[in-house]
């Protein structure tokens, strides 16, 4: 058992007598009937019944002692539920913060921490070398336990055995998964720019990295829900988003491939994943306008988080999401409210 500081215990007996489980029951409830068709407005934003200023406050935590200190990085998440419990909209939720490079590092990818003055989480160094990546897909599934996943598993333990405490936190405050990326992210964070050349050159070394990372991933996310099960009903990710299903993926190397690549080497894997976890939602930054139809025909994608609408064909990602029944989750305001005027609206399908 972790020896908590005083100002730590403060902390967690200020947030489990401030959450009101009333009012966590009607955010979820609310969330529940937008993600399953029961929301009759324009634009979902969820409101919570009761706000409660902090009771403790404690100074803020830099990524780089958290990475490095249990008891930093619980502070650090402590501190974000207990700015959503003073929020209208926000859920509460924690994770093990470690940034891109989690899978990554598994495979013996370098961590790279960003200087103390970004206050930036950490990532991984491309490995850069095709010859070395046939090497691991000969090797097949790196140990759990390796590079970051030692740092993951032991502060989810932390959190288990912490939170068990306290019930309201136990039972409102919400462990999500790690940020596990998806098989194309992590294949980019291994190999570097060289596996798109590969995808030419060597495109059976592709298949088999991407198909080792896809069973890596399977594994880590196992064992994670060994410690936090989740059914696939409803889970929270971020402070300002739920979905339907079980995962989170994220696609942001996606920008970079033809429509015809990422059919080829991302929406099998991707989709594999999908049915795995009984479903979830795809997350993607910059443009992804050129393959949303393919990713939206996933069977068991419910929900797409998307960052910068400004480099996409939105009509083309509307029609692909919002028109199909696919939830558009946690949008830029600013741009829901233009396009509300487009013919249909998004009927009752986006969160901001």
């Amino acid at each position: 058992m972790i020896q908590l500081s005083q100002q730590t215990l403060a902390l967690l007996e200020d947030i489990e007598h401030r959450i009101d489980p009333e009012s966590e029951e009607e955010m979820a409830a609310q969330w529940h009937d937008f993600l399953y068709d029961r929301f009759d407005g324009d634009i979902f934003l969820p409101q919570r019944k009761r706000i409660s200023p902090a009771g403790v406050s404690l100074p803020g935590v830099n990524i780089n002692d958290a990475i490095e200190d249990y008891e930093q990085m619980l502070i650090a998440q402590l501190q974000l539920v207990s700015g959503a419990l003073n929020s209208p909209n926000q859920n509460l939720c924690v994770r093990a913060n470690y940034g891109t490079g989690i899978l990554s590092s598994l495979f013996g990818a370098e961590i790279f921490v960003m200087p103390r003055e970004m206050n930036t989480l950490p990532t991984t160094r491309a490995i850069g070398d095709t010859d070395r990546i046939r090497e691991l897909v000969e090797h097949g599934m790196p140990g759990l336990y390796s590079g970051f996943g030692r740092k993951v598993f032991e502060f989810s333990e932390i959190c288990a055995e912490v939170f068990a405490k306290y019930p309201n936190i136990q039972r409102y405050v919400d462990v999500y998964h790690p940020d596990t990326q998806g098989p194309l992210d992590i294949c980019e964070l291994l190999w570097g720019c060289d596996m798109f050349i590969a995808m030419y050159e060597e495109p059976e070394l592709v298949h088999a990295m991407m198909g080792l990372l896809t069973d890596t991933y399977t594994a880590f996310l196992k064992k994670w829900f060994e410690i936090f099960p989740k059914g696939s009903e409803m889970n929270v990710h971020w402070s300002a988003l739920r979905h339907r299903g079980t995962i989170l993926l994220r696609d942001d190397s996606a920008m970079n491939l033809s429509p015809e690549l990422y059919k080829e080497f991302a929406a099998p894997y991707d989709g594999a994943l999908l049915e795995r976890f009984d479903g979830g939602a795809v997350h993607f930054c910059g443009r992804g306008d050129h393959y949303i139809d393919t990713l939206c025909a996933l069977p068991k994608l419910y929900g797409i988080n998307m960052s910068q609408p400004e480099l996409n064909d939105m009509e083309k990602i509307w029609q692909n999401t919002v028109d199909r029944g696919v939830k558009m989750l946690m949008f830029p305001r600013g741009w829901a409210q233009k396009d509300l005027t487009r013919p249909g609206g998004y009927h009752h399908n986006l969160s901001i």
